[in-house]
């Protein structure tokens, strides 16, 4: 039973984080787990995407097209670039927040309208939410990335709240840790 997520977003996000919450959880429940590194410009606003492999024995964190489980999505467009690489039968959770490409901010495209209603036309079992106010109302707007891993938590009942809540005070800086936690709950509750 090997399973496949896919983190994507955009540069500053906060994927790595995500998948290091996610990958802790994981390995906690006893599962072997392959992540693999923040592939694309993340430094300079561009498109992230982060493999998370895990089950019995996992080889390698390279995912396919057509081979994740769960697309978690940060932003609308980067859920339907990699669309492709949904399962049938996937589950796409994206924040409905958009944050402009370079081509759109330097004005040579625009943001395309009806994003999230085309990957549900694609056939893709969608659930998108607005992470954004939930994440400032939890105390910052850089708590996005926690919001979206509690709402994909719900959908991972194999895995106990309790890990996830141990794998963010693993993961996140003490200092930080009670709004992170708060920003969880939120997602865990929408």
């Amino acid at each position: 039973m090997n399973k496949s997520i896919m983190i994507v977003g955009v540069g500053g996000q906060g994927t790595l984080l995500a998948s290091r919450i996610l990958g802790s959880a994981l390995l906690d429940c006893g599962y072997d787990v392959k992540v693999s590194e923040v592939h694309g410009m993340s430094q300079r606003g561009g498109s992230v995407v982060t493999y998370v492999r895990f089950g019995d024995e996992v080889y390698s964190p390279i995912i396919e097209k057509g081979e994740a489980d769960i697309i978690l999505a940060f932003e609308q467009l980067e859920a339907a670039r990699w669309l492709e690489y949904l399962k049938p039968d996937g589950k796409v959770i994206v924040n409905t927040q958009t944050i402009d490409p370079m081509p759109v901010v330097m004005g040579s495209a625009e943001y395309p309208d009806g994003v999230i209603d085309a990957i549900k036309a694609a056939g893709a079992d969608v659930e998108a939410l607005d992470a954004l106010p939930l994440a400032v109302e939890a105390g910052t707007a850089k708590a996005v990335n926690v919001v979206l891993i509690g709402a994909m938590a719900k959908n991972m009942a194999f895995v106990s709240k309790e890990k996830w809540i141990k794998a963010l005070k693993e993961s996140v800086p003490p200092k930080f840790l009670e709004l992170n936690l708060k920003a969880f709950e939120m997602g865990y509750n929408i």
